[in-house]
């Protein structure tokens, strides 16, 4: 085994201080670094700032440090089931920037390959690239930060909005399979954000479910190569939960 093995979750994110911004892999519940944010919420690391497609549940995932009030600012694409997240948003208590979610995609994975910026048509047209999205409100409910507004250029006759790209002190991401040297294999929608949140980490974090001696995987299988892995934890499986349990009546 490398360096880059750490023996518990709490020893790979002991040196993340208050005030560090993450950028936080999976989708909805789904590939979510739990037990990374549950060794961060177990220290003192506090006003944070994070980078997710979204802030997880009430209970569950990045809501556990949004509960214990531990994150300043949240650039999320979706943010609609948690009560708490609505709560401290409406109250000012929290800082949210809204992004569409293929551009919040793109932010992290051109932050990751060293591009500062891009233009998108996404958002043109809209408080998106206008500006005056209310990403903090004062405790008297009017809004207290605004969004700027962005550069807009026309391309071969169409619009588009320029956005900064995303890098972070921090990533935090699960995998299925890791090997010693951080080449990481991801399990079906898990493959959605935390392979772009890895690449847009200074440091990333990988909590893995089984971790394996290098030359052990085929390379031909890895979806995200260990140059961008900093630090690896052996997690096991995941205790997976389901965001919205729908049953049907059985017609017997």
């Amino acid at each position: 085994m490398t360096r880059k093995v750490f023996g518990s979750a709490a020893e790979a994110v002991a040196d993340i201080p208050s005030g560090a911004s993450l950028a936080v892999g999976g989708f909805g519940l789904c590939g979510i670094p739990d037990e990374l944010i549950a060794a961060i919420a177990a220290g003192d690391a506090t006003d944070l700032e994070v980078f997710s497609n979204n802030c997880g549940v009430d209970g569950h995932g990045l809501g556990i440090l949004l509960s214990r009030s531990r994150i300043r600012r949240v650039t999320a694409s979706y943010v609609g089931e948690n009560k708490e997240f609505a709560r401290q948003y409406l109250s000012g208590e929290l800082e949210v920037e809204l992004t569409p979610q293929g551009t919040l995609a793109e932010k992290l994975r051109a932050g990751g390959a060293g591009i500062p910026a891009f233009f998108t048509p996404a958002g043109v047209g809209t408080p998106v690239s206008d500006g005056g999205l209310p990403w903090r409100y004062a405790a008297d409910g009017s809004v207290a930060v605004a969004s700027p507004p962005k550069e807009v250029r026309e391309f071969a006759g169409r619009q588009y909005v320029l956005e900064e790209s995303i890098t972070a002190d921090f990533a935090l991401v699960h995998a299925r399979i890791g090997d010693a040297e951080g080449n990481l294999v991801f399990a079906k929608a898990a493959g959605n954000f935390n392979p772009l949140a890895a690449m847009a980490g200074r440091i990333c974090i990988a909590q893995v479910e089984q971790l394996v001696e290098p030359g052990v995987l085929d390379p031909a299988r890895v979806h995200l190569p260990g140059i961008f892995v900093d630090r690896i934890v052996h997690t096991g499986a995941q205790d997976k939960q389901i965001e919205k349990r729908t049953v049907a009546a059985r017609k017997d």
